[in-house]
């Protein structure tokens, strides 16, 4: 059957806006579950996917830069993949902590990921609990404050980050500097007393 030429630009453009907000608008199953052994970094997971989807570019650039990850594998388990930010984000922040290419973890969990996030970390070496698993948790404020993106702290979290949300610069524990408080810098300035 054919569509009577005065709708044509109409079904054309209504095919092309279902096209077109397939290419940029990624879903994740309602049931996706991370399992990472910890309440507090599967919520931040799951926001994460969230901020991925809609940021892509800045999700991408945040595992290029800070996660030492290739652009062209970010991209590729983003967008070919259709991976979940979280579970890429969580995937290259392991590798950091292990001292593993992203890529290599990646391809564990892309393997085994029957049992969640916890059993592979633990697979890796990374035990909950831990130094290394606390690390990983930590890792997660710098890049919430990079994209300004707030993020409610857990009490392990608010220990590390004691000043953290509280409208102040942040501190040392975030990996900043702190000035000396008075708006004028830390140098004493040419000819002023």
């Amino acid at each position: 059957m054919r569509t009577p030429r005065f709708l044509q630009p109409f079904v054309l453009a209504g095919l092309f806006a279902m096209g077109l907000g397939s290419a940029h608008a990624q879903t994740f199953s309602l049931d996706w579950n991370p399992r990472s052994g910890d309440v507090w970094v599967d919520a931040q997971l799951a926001d994460m996917n969230q901020y991925g989807a809609r940021y892509r570019d800045p999700f991408i650039d945040e595992m290029v830069r800070y996660h030492a990850a290739p652009r062209d594998l970010v991209t590729d388990l983003l967008v070919n993949r259709r991976w979940a930010p979280g579970d890429i984000y969580f995937a290259c922040a392991i590798a950091q902590v292990i001292g593993r290419p992203c890529r290599q973890v990646a391809d564990e969990w892309e393997r085994d990921h029957g049992q969640g996030w916890g059993v592979v970390a633990k697979r890796l070496g990374i035990k909950p609990g831990s130094a290394e698993f606390h690390r990983l948790k930590k890792g997660f404020v710098p890049s919430y404050d990079r994209w300004g993106r707030p993020i409610e702290l857990d009490a392990d979290l608010k220990r590390a980050y004691p000043n953290h949300g509280q409208g102040g610069k942040p501190d040392k524990a975030q990996g900043n500097e702190k000035g000396n408080g008075n708006g004028k810098g830390n140098g004493k300035g040419k000819g002023k007393p």
